[in-house]
């Protein structure tokens, strides 16, 4: 292991991108070296590494760390292996690596990042605690929130949204040390069921009274809540057998099938109003969906109301590639009642038919 070079004035950073991604924050990390842009090999590639290129592109927190060319296979060299970052760096030219060029790699093992483009916790080694900062998305600037009306629902939506499980507190005070530039106004609220910070009531920035010694904060739980926005299946003949995919940061993903059983799909059956679960199958019975598996680890006791309910880890590091996702298959659709429906819908059909045939 090797240090890339630490960034300095005659050592510039290496320059990085992301390639094939749905937004400019997210997509295959490639790094700029001998005039060629290549490709990271994920051996080793986790969430540390992710924060470190969200913070070199500004592009707010870590959401994913990506493996398995889950954004597409790069056709130039893999120039990085087995790299190592604590997470604390501000550019990826101050993490350790193998020597440029070598590794035993394809490229169907780049990797890959997911980052909040308008949400960071900054001021914490920990990626789930920090000073809550945002921006839009057509803004440059990161801005601090006032603590005035910060309180623990506003917290909550800071967590979820960011994939860090519960708010514990929401510390005010710049207990994570003071920003710059500029503070939202002081009237800030969330009901806390919200999905994303933006759907909370917020006023534009200006003269509040505020300074940067009251900036707030936000403390999470260690991400096994499953905070996702909606399921569906698809893949399947109806709605109510497919693959499993869950909406995250306005983005559909599929779950990993490691631990998936029978329980797990009873919950998502009942969730989607499908009846009970018939079968639970893993791996690529639906056939295999290009893009990113958002869960992981998913246990639910059957009892649940919702996903939601369940314990399981969301983004983060998984093994996962797409030969093993999570399926389902509930009663309200099993092929015997489809057959029945079909059945019935043909004899009424025909019922008409003949009425019409009568009639005229």
């Amino acid at each position: 292991m090797t240090s890339l070079g630490v960034a300095s004035d005659s050592e510039p950073a290496a320059e990085i991108r992301l390639e094939r991604g749905p937004h400019r924050c997210s997509g295959r990390v490639e790094v700029f070296y001998r005039h060629f842009w290549g490709t990271i090999c994920d051996n080793g590639w986790g969430i540390e590494e992710a924060r470190v290129v969200c913070q070199q592109l500004g592009c707010g927190a870590a959401i994913s760390a990506e493996r398995g060319a889950q954004f597409g296979r790069g056709d130039k060299p893999i120039w990085l292996d087995d790299l190592r970052c604590k997470g604390t760096e501000s550019v990826l030219s101050q993490c350790s690596a193998s020597d440029w060029g070598e590794n035993n790699c394809t490229h169907g093992q780049d990797a890959g990042v997911v980052c909040s483009d308008t949400l960071r916790l900054v001021g914490s080694p920990n990626r789930c605690s920090g000073r809550v900062e945002i921006r839009t998305p057509s803004d440059t600037e990161w801005k601090t929130i006032c603590d005035h009306t910060w309180d623990k629902k506003d917290a909550e939506v800071v967590c979820k949204q960011l994939g860090c499980g519960k708010a514990t507190s929401a510390p005010g005070g710049a207990q994570f040390g003071q920003g710059s530039g500029s503070i939202l106004l002081d009237d800030f609220h969330c009901d806390g069921t919200e999905d994303d910070i933006a759907q909370c009531k917020v006023h534009a920035e200006g003269n509040n009274g505020c300074h940067h010694g009251q900036d707030a904060g936000v403390v999470c739980s260690d991400p096994s809540t499953i905070n996702v926005a909606a399921v569906r299946l698809t893949g399947g003949a109806n709605s109510c057998a497919g693959k499993v995919e869950v909406l995250y940061q306005r983005q559909w993903g599929t779950v990993c099938s490691d631990g998936w059983n029978l329980q797990d799909a009873s919950v998502v059956c009942k969730q989607l109003g499908c009846g009970t679960a018939l079968k639970a199958p893993q791996g690529a019975h639906f056939g295999e969906r290009p893009g990113l598996i958002w869960l992981s680890n998913v246990t639910c006791t059957g009892t649940e109301k919702s996903l939601q309910d369940c314990k399981g880890s969301l983004t983060g590091e998984h093994q996962c590639g797409h030969s093993e996702e999570a399926n389902v298959m509930c009663t309200a659709y099993s092929p015997s009642n489809t057959s029945t429906r079909f059945r019935a819908s043909s004899m009424v059909f025909a019922i008409v038919l003949l009425v019409l045939w009568v009639i005229l």
